[in-house]
């Protein structure tokens, strides 16, 4: 009798969207695919289609609000992400394009509902799949969720939720909705793989809330695992290994266990200063997207909101925000900090990330990334401009707040925004409504190299400088990281992306304003001793970053950082850059 053929072990590469590592054993997710069908109908049947058609998006909204339901015994972070997403989602039900659009072609086309559904969504979908913004771009899962949802009820199709998983257990799956992610136990579900999804969709946002290992964007990966495989999933390598041999199994526990150990480690920092070890202290602070990371903000020991993007509020939805919407919103977030300082960037959205709220004001650009977008955008539409500006000095009555101007380029724009600013400011005092006074720092985002050239000028009309070096580097670069053609060549440790960062740090010095970066190199702890040498005392990251970053800084010298960052500085190849800055941190 042959004995059976051990399985192979097999290690696939994706993207990892949540630190940490899982290994269990693989419980295989449905797909969510549907088989839709696809008819004409007759003239006489149009009212009876579009009354189907009403009838499962009531049965989509009380799905959804029996899930609001369930989102709130969540942690947190994890319920307030699921709290906007659901809400998002029943304003697609709500009279949207969407809802509209099916409505249209089944009257039109003379097609059947689920036809409808899925034509519409498909090139809705295929919209957001064109914008330049990675995380504008993912929100076409979610309206691909909204489609599946109704085309579940059209078809009396139910989903099989996860449940009854055994503890330990690894999901695998093409594809998991957010709502399906939320709701994953922590304490039961070690992590999950999927075949689709990127780091800045809400799936890999609530991975994250959760403290979940996670891995996306695997391709073929439901070709290579069988219920029941042990998997592998490192979350910081974005790697897969399914069926381990005893010797990768054995390495994998024991990174898992020191990440554990390490994890423990920072926790015990949160309350300890980001000090060098020459005795110079750093301000550390948290980029959000949304008012349910305040928690984390506070949990992970920053010092206050270095930014927030306030962009989110005027996604999936037909309409603008109103000032009283975003004051209330802002005042949370700003009690919640509890005095420390928060920083509200103003609207930052173009052609390239167009919400359906702000469509009729905008054309389509041949070029978005230099197009009508951010500041420039506020700017030609005033009301805009004015609404959210007395939304943050209302909110600036309640904790200290500054307010970032995003995509400067001339002084000319923070003149203009100051003196839209004096004029709200005028108006609160007249309808006497309570608001920040003396007004709030106004600062410029530093991310277009003719903005960081001519610093020294603008340091003249601004408070504080914060550099973006996301785009300060695709710029300087002319480089789309999102372009898998050319994203190799993608690199902040470029020598004319440093000296560029390095003239706005020596201008803001000289002008006496604070500067800060709060690109992904602040949250990047192999960059700290870099920026610290090139003179930055601030940075603003990720939450989950903070402690990371933290415990470099203490374990620094910042006078021989600062001897280091010249001897870089002296460098012509960002491979030379990265070999000395490699060599520096090994020595810590």
């Amino acid at each position: 009798m042959s004995k059976a053929t051990p399985p192979v072990m097999k290690a696939l590469m994706g993207l990892g969207v949540s630190r940490g590592i899982a290994i269990g054993p693989a419980h295989i997710a449905e797909s969510g695919g549907l088989d839709v069908p696809n008819y004409r109908i007759d003239k006489s049947e149009i009212d009876a289609e579009h009354g189907r058609f009403a009838t499962a998006v009531d049965y989509a909204r009380g799905q959804l609000a029996k899930l609001r339901k369930q989102a709130a015994k969540l942690p947190d972070s994890a319920a307030e992400e699921l709290g906007y997403l659901l809400q998002a989602h029943g304003q697609m039900l709500e009279g949207s394009r969407l809802v509209r659009g099916v409505e249209n072609r089944i009257r039109e086309q003379r097609i059947n509902a689920e036809a409808a559904v899925s034509q519409e969504v498909a090139e809705i979908a295929h919209v957001f799949s064109q914008m330049d913004d990675p995380y504008l771009a993912e929100r076409g899962r979610d309206v691909r969720d909204v489609g599946q949802r109704l085309l579940r009820s059209l078809m009396q199709t139910p989903y099989r939720a996860l449940a009854d998983l055994a503890e330990g257990t690894v999901v695998v799956a093409d594809e998991l909705t957010p709502a399906d992610t939320a709701l994953l136990d922590p304490r039961i579900v070690a992590g999950f793989v999927t075949a689709y999804g990127g780091a800045q969709d809400h799936t890999g946002i609530l991975a994250r809330s959760l403290g979940l290992p996670a891995v996306c964007g695997t391709p073929d990966l439901l070709d290579h695992v069988r219920p029941g495989d042990i998997v592998i999933v490192d979350g910081i390598a974005g790697e897969v290994v399914i069926n381990p041999d005893k010797a990768t199994l054995a390495r994998y526990e024991e990174r898992r266990d020191e990440l554990r150990r390490q994890t423990r480690k920072l926790e015990r920092l949160r309350n300890v200063p980001a000090t060098t070890r020459d005795d110079v202290t750093i301000g550390l602070q948290a980029n959000i997207d949304l008012p349910g990371e305040v928690e984390a903000v506070l949990d992970n020991g920053a010092q206050g909101i270095g930014l927030f993007r306030t962009e989110y509020l005027y996604l999936n939805r037909p309409d603008v925000p109103g000032e009283e919407e975003q004051y209330l919103l802002l005042k949370d977030i700003v009690e919640g900090m509890a005095g420390r300082p928060v920083t509200i960037r103003t609207l930052d959205v173009g052609n390239d990330k167009l919400p359906y709220s702000l469509g009729e004001h905008l054309q389509v650009s041949p070029n978005p990334a230099m197009g009508l977008r951010a500041i420039r955008l506020s700017l030609k539409v005033p009301a805009l401009l004015e609404n959210q500006l007395a939304a943050i000095l209302r909110a600036g009555a309640h904790g200290p707040v500054r307010i970032l101007l995003p995509m400067i380029s001339t002084a000319a724009e923070v003149r203009q925004v100051r003196a839209t600013l004096k004029k709200v400011a005028a108006r609160l005092r007249r309808k006497r409504i309570a608001f920040a006074d003396p007004l709030p720092p106004v600062g410029a985002m530093i991310e277009i190299p003719g903005a960081a050239l001519s610093a020294d000028s603008l340091a003249r009309d601004c408070e504080f400088f914060s550099i973006g070096t996301n785009d300060l580097t695709m710029y300087t670069l002319a480089i789309d990281r999102g372009d898998e053609q050319v994203a190799h060549l993608y690199s902040p440790l470029h020598p004319a992306v440093l000296r560029l960062i390095q003239f706005t740090t020596a201008a803001a010095l000289r002008a006496r304003i604070p500067v800060n970066v709060c690109g992904e190199m602040a949250g990047d702890e192999r960059m700290t001793a870099l920026l610290l040498g090139l003179g930055i005392r601030d940075l603003s990251m990720a939450s989950a970053a903070v402690p990371r970053v933290k415990q470099r800084i203490r374990a620094l010298d910042l006078s021989e950082a600062t001897r280091r960052a010249q001897t870089i500085m002296d460098q012509a190849d960002a491979g030379m850059v990265a070999v000395l800055l490699d060599d520096f941190n090994a020595l810590a």
